[in-house]
């Protein structure tokens, strides 16, 4: 049995840990930032890194050109049928911009660790979670596999895309020209987090997103407040009313039809999540704020993994430099964004959203849209199989059980795999809420590295030892 060799890849990587992170170092120097065009050429070095990595392993891998940014695509056994379980990796190494810099308590690209304030010991670096962090643990789980019996336990082929932090805006395409390259039998991805820095979990449930920009005009250009106010109509004015009728004194979404198709948590599922005392003492309070305000008659559980929601990202309109200027501003516009769940379609979302807009506009007013992105919720099967085997594995290397979570955030890959390649995908990461993902500061627990690569290894071995019925 597969479990019988796993207990010399562990020691393995615990000889191994200088050396992991040593490569771990070596990736996170690259700055493979997707966003800029100057950094073209780093996201190129990042993925060609990579392949050759991999292929130290024995994968057959490649660096593929998409529209945008590379791909590598690593193939194991030679891209030949075993007969055993074939699972998709997929990770991304591209990082977000490191702005504003000057936040930054150390160069962003020159990874150390360095002690928290609370004593425990972080990788400190652009991308030390989100997301090479998290994708070396996985890499080191097939590397400690590979030097302690030459080969993997289950069939592996790597997925590596280098857009995911600009949307993946060509990765759809990408699957659909090399479906048959990325045939598996399921997907695992690790861009996930666990439920504290002591308890692991694994993701079941995404919520889905529409994003949506609304400007309105009203005049043909900037007025003078003092000539035209109070005659003339100001977008500022129109737009703010009007996102201000989003949401009712309870907290729920007005627009009509918004809850159509949305259910209750089942009741074991609820009792479940009670149990975790997710609690605005553990949640909010770190972020200097004290109640929910989601849903009134919500747990605040169901209202950040489980219910749909609408925020203002964004809103710009007239004069915002230095001092004052007494405009009446020709234009308004704001960035709104809707998270959704299970059974709601987004483009309805979408639809109902920009008629909300245009019957409430007063005439001598226009409004236009943007469309920057929108995805379908996921819902995964909490009984298949290899979701179970990773809680067991999970569950054997922390000494807890595993928690089986949603997640208020989006990662519209996992519904590209399953529309376009046929896949279920089992989440499992290590990052933890203080990351600082997408914020200066960015790290990654080093006790998150070392055992997330440790539950990849005994991951691999419950997915292989999956019985086959």
């Amino acid at each position: 049995m597969t479990t019988q060799k796993l207990s010399a890849v562990l020691d393995h990587i615990e000889a191994d840990s200088d050396n992991s992170l040593a490569r771990l170092f070596t990736l996170l120097r690259i700055k493979s930032i997707s966003a800029d065009p100057a950094h073209a050429k780093d996201c190129k070095a990042a993925a060609d890194h990579l392949a050759h990595d991999l292929a130290s392993l024995g994968f057959a891998a490649e660096v593929l050109p998409t529209g945008g940014h590379p791909a590598v695509v690593a193939k194991g056994n030679g891209g030949a049928p075993s007969g055993r379980p074939h699972v998709l990796f997929y990770g991304h190494y591209d990082v977000q911009p490191v702005d504003p810099v000057e936040l930054w308590h150390r160069p962003p690209f020159e990874p150390a660790v360095v002690d928290h304030a609370d004593g425990r010991k972080i990788i400190v670096a652009r991308g030390a979670e989100d997301d090479k962090g998290q994708l070396m643990t996985f890499v080191e789980a097939c590397r400690a596999w590979h030097k302690v019996t030459g080969s993997l336990p289950l069939d592996v082929t790597f997925l590596i895309e280098g857009e995911e932090e600009v949307g993946s805006k060509h990765l759809v395409a990408f699957l659909e020209n090399h479906k048959k390259d990325l045939a598996a039998d399921f997907a695992l991805v690790c861009d996930t987090s666990m439920w504290d820095p002591d308890t692991p979990a694994i993701t079941t449930a995404l919520r889905g997103l529409v994003y949506d920009e609304v400007r309105i005009t009203a005049a043909n250009r900037d007025l003078h407040s003092g000539l035209f106010g109070g005659a003339a109509q100001n977008p500022i004015r129109v737009l703010t009313r009007i996102l201000g009728g989003l949401h009712d004194d309870n907290g729920c979404v007005t627009l009509p039809g918004f809850y159509d198709g949305v259910k209750d948590l089942p009741p074991d599922i609820l009792a479940q999540w009670k149990a975790l005392a997710f609690t605005p003492e553990t949640f909010l309070k770190p972020i200097g704020l004290s109640v929910p305000a989601g849903e009134s008659g919500r747990l605040m559980i169901e209202q950040v993994f489980s219910r749909p929601t609408c925020d203002i990202n964004g809103i710009v309109g007239g004069y915002t430099g230095e001092g004052s200027k007494t405009v009446i501003p020709s234009q308004a516009s704001a960035k709104v964004s809707f998270r959704l769940v299970e059974g709601q379609d987004p483009a309805k979302i979408r639809a109902a959203f920009r008629a909300y807009v245009t019957e409430r506009l007063p005439k001598d007013c226009t409004a236009d849209f943007i469309d920057h992105s929108g995805a379908p919720a996921v819902s995964l099967d909490w009984q298949m199989k290899p979701l179970l085997a990773a809680k067991r594995a999970l569950s054997e290397e922390w000494g807890r059980e595993a928690q089986l979570i949603g997640s208020g955030g989006s990662i519209p890959v996992v519904g590209d795999f399953k529309r376009t390649l046929g896949l279920d995908t089992v989440l499992v990461g290590f990052g933890l809420d203080d990351d600082n993902i997408h914020s200066p500061n960015e790290k990654y627990d080093l006790k998150s590295f070392q055992k997330g690569i440790r539950s990849w290894a005994r991951i691999l071995a419950a997915l292989a030892d999956m019985p086959k019925a």
